[in-house]
């Protein structure tokens, strides 16, 4: 018995040694301008090439601009399109929500703010209009969790981004309901100015930027760099916080909590990255509608997202050591976050990572459909279930406004003239029985 334990101490330390060596290690690239990233090829990772063509050529129809897959740090896909290059330079629109959490993250371990701390302790008071002690509920976490409980459908002129207090109105109390805004996000990169004495671009530079050889800028509070750049910053964050053996974002528990639900509202939200895997999400807009289910259910469920308008894209993958890039126009709707885009790209790029036919991951059966986006403003995604002849629409009525038949693959809906409003899709047996329903929200 004396032995035993002794015993168990050694398994334990060897088991712990085994799974530790049998991580892969990350590949940085370097730093500086001259350095040379390395690269490793499709076939050796057991990719298929023909699902991996088709992906490339889905993103080509797309309107993409450029298209990255690291795999354990190393370059394994890097596509420009058009007039676009290595060296050209596109916004990253909401995507750099996420590098502003990170950069929030580093000014709490420097000691220059808490994410305890109201709002005003840094912009002062009147930064809005709503009463001074609802106001003062508003802290550093209610910005990074989108629950300021400020109204997120201002009335004109004020626009998504105006910022000025008389077009930040009270709605309910901070930390009671969660709403996409714009506006006291940006006021979050002035509190990192304010709370650190240097701009915004600066701090960023300083403390981040140049310490992984990220070469972007704010305009106007939106980031603009390259495609590897974005890179560079998935990778950063596929690391946890720390480049090469150098902690960038020391604070591990921060990490986790900005990489996890971060509320109850809306459990695919973290600080201000996007979930996926979760049971539940919301999506930006008005309607406070929770959609279950995962938020991309063709990625794997451990991915985070930074996800921009206009299909600006930054996915994080841990369990598979992926960080993937997209910058372009427009690819699914137009929508701030989630679009279809979203759905197909992970569907053709698990293909090609799985090595199985694109088709079989397309087929689904009824329990398991769901409807991308939903909400949707031009189309929705439905995908093909086995047995499926038709889809019709039927509105709040129950009047049937659309028919048309299901694919074999998925089934591109166009909702573009119905009028706002909840609707019902249902996919119909040749017989007319009914397959399945799902709810979809037209705004």
């Amino acid at each position: 018995m004396k032995h035993a334990l002794p015993l168990l101490i050694f398994l334990l330390v060897l088991t712990t040694w085994v799974a530790r060596a049998q991580q892969p290690t990350l590949y940085f690239p370097p730093t500086t301008a001259a350095g040379s990233w390395a690269t490793t090829t499709p076939q050796s990772l057991g990719w298929c090439q023909p699902q991996l063509d088709s992906l490339l050529a889905f993103l080509g129809r797309k309107q993409t601009k450029s298209f990255i897959v690291l795999k354990d740090g190393r370059i394994v896909v890097e596509r420009y399109y058009g007039t676009y290059t290595q060296d050209s330079v596109w916004y990253w629109a909401s995507a750099g929500k996420s590098l502003t959490a990170t950069l929030v993250g580093i000014a709490q371990q420097d000691n220059l703010l808490r994410l305890s701390d109201s709002t005003s302790y840094t912009l002062g008071q009147g930064w809005t209009s709503t009463p001074a002690a609802k106001e003062k509920l508003i802290t550093v976490r209610s910005q990074l969790t989108m629950t300021n409980g400020l109204d997120d459908t201002p009335p004109a002129p004020c626009t998504a981004d105006s910022s000025t207090p008389g077009c930040l109105l009270y709605v309910a109390d901070a930390g009671t309901r969660w709403a996409y805004h714009n506006a006291p996000y940006l006021l979050l990169q002035d509190v990192v100015a304010a709370a650190s004495g240097l701009s915004f671009n600066q701090y960023t530079n300083q403390k981040l930027a140049s310490r992984i050889g990220m070469a972007g800028r704010w305009v106007q509070g939106t980031y603009y760099s390259r495609a590897r750049d974005m890179a560079r910053f998935g990778l950063l964050t596929l690391a946890r916080g720390t480049w090469n053996g150098t902690p960038i974002l020391r604070d591990t528990a921060y990490f986790r909590q900005m990489t996890t639900p971060s509320q109850a509202f809306n459990r695919s939200y973290g600080y201000l990255w996007w979930l996926n895997g979760q049971t539940s999400y919301k999506l930006p807009g008005p309607q406070q509608i929770t959609f279950a289910g995962p938020l991309i259910p063709t990625a794997p469920a451990d991915m985070i997202a930074a996800l921009g308008k206009n299909d600006q894209k930054i996915y994080v993958v841990p369990s598979l050591g992926l960080v993937v890039v997209r910058q372009g126009k427009e690819a699914g709707d137009v929508r701030l976050a989630l679009t279809s885009f979203d759905a197909d790209l992970w569907r053709h790029l698990m293909a090609a990572v799985q090595c199985r036919p694109l088709a079989a991951n397309k087929a689904t059966i009824g329990s398991e459909a769901q409807l991308y986006p939903n909400p949707a403003s031009n189309s929705v995604m439905a995908p093909a279930i086995f047995g499926a002849h038709s889809l019709r629409l039927l509105d709040a009525t129950g009047r049937v406004v659309k028919q048309q038949p299901a694919a074999t693959t998925e089934s591109l809906v166009s909702v573009a003239s119905l009028p706002e409003g909840l609707y019902l899709v249902q996919w119909l047996t040749l017989e007319g029985n009914i397959l399945a329903t799902r709810r979809l929200l037209k705004q």
